[in-house]
């Protein structure tokens, strides 16, 4: 692996692109907040409203910081923009709009617990798909971690399975985990360009999806009027999705994969769960359940078991 590029000790920015762990921490908190921000605004303003505003906000917000590297990159962006497009339609569109729904009906807490079985649905998925081999002690961990799903979407009753009775929060969740796998697999196929280039590219695919999608199902584009009216809160919650879950996360990963390495930072990612269900105790006064603990702990025992034994074939 080539070493990083040094970035010069110039100012609190970049001294902060020079520290790896905060950068991994600070990329899941903000990852994790983008739950806690859209639950404080359910009610006030439609979950399409809110997709296409923050992904036309996104899109805007991004542009000066990815214009030099996108004239440079536009070959191959012109080669693969259905790929690039598609990415954002589906990895950030698609996932926030279904997390948004389904944060109408059910908690933070549990949209939290749900999304920590991502990493078990990619290693599924790509062994469905990709046939990338997978372990017998993956595969346990995997269906473990399934289990802590199960009991999440239940509420800790798993007999509502028999009825079908679970919560439609719950399962919208689940629908956006699946379409965020999407999107990591086909992260496989991403072209050979700057980050800026991708997420701008990716933005705009993300910004049409949600203007169609509020044309469609949330009442029209003219619904961008009733921005102008609505309080603070939802605007200060605006304006954290389309600038800090969106692109700062983004910076602090990759910069922090950099640094570190694909399989060293790979494990921040455990953390969103974590600060999304602090956020909901700590902001949102949410009660976490028995069945809270219960499913959190086979997720991570899932996690656990999966990456040891991913380890130890390693070696």
């Amino acid at each position: 692996m080539t070493k990083p590029h040094r970035t010069e000790n110039r100012g609190i920015y970049a001294r902060l692109l020079n520290q790896p762990y905060l950068l991994l921490i600070l990329a899941p908190l903000f990852w994790g907040g983008n739950s806690v921000a859209a639950k404080l605004v359910i009610g006030e303003i439609d979950p399409f409203l809110l997709l296409a505003a923050r992904c036309v906000g996104a899109t805007l917000f991004i542009l000066p910081f990815a214009w030099p590297h996108l004239r440079g990159d536009w070959p191959a962006i012109r080669r693969n923009l259905p790929l690039l497009l598609a990415c954002g339609a589906v990895g950030y569109a698609l996932f926030n709009v279904l997390l948004y729904i389904g944060l109408k009906t059910t908690t933070v807490a549990n949209s939290s617990i749900e999304q920590a079985a991502l990493p078990m649905m990619i290693l599924a998925a790509n062994f469905v798909i990709f046939r990338v081999r997978a372990r017998a002690l993956q595969i346990v961990g995997v269906l473990v971690a399934i289990a802590g799903v199960i009991l999440t979407a239940t509420h800790g009753d798993l007999g509502r399975l028999l009825t079908l009775d679970v919560n439609i929060g719950d399962l919208f969740v689940i629908l956006a985990c699946f379409a965020y796998t999407g999107y990591t697999l086909a992260l496989r196929f991403r072209p050979k360009m700057h980050l800026m280039s991708f997420l701008a590219v990716a933005f705009l695919g993300a910004a049409l999806t949600g203007v169609l999608m509020l044309a469609l199902f949330g009442g029209g584009i003219g619904e961008f009027a009733k921005l102008g009216s609505m309080s603070p809160m939802v605007w200060g919650v605006l304006l954290y999705v389309m600038t800090f879950p969106s692109m700062v996360s983004q910076v602090c990963y990759a910069r922090g994969v950099e640094l570190l390495g694909a399989n060293r930072a790979a494990p921040s990612h455990n953390l969103i769960p974590v600060f999304g269900t602090l956020g909901s105790v700590l902001i949102l006064g949410e009660r976490l359940e028995l069945y809270h603990y219960l499913a959190a702990l086979l997720i991570i025992g899932g996690i656990v078991l999966a990456e040891w034994a991913a380890r130890r074939h390693a070696q």
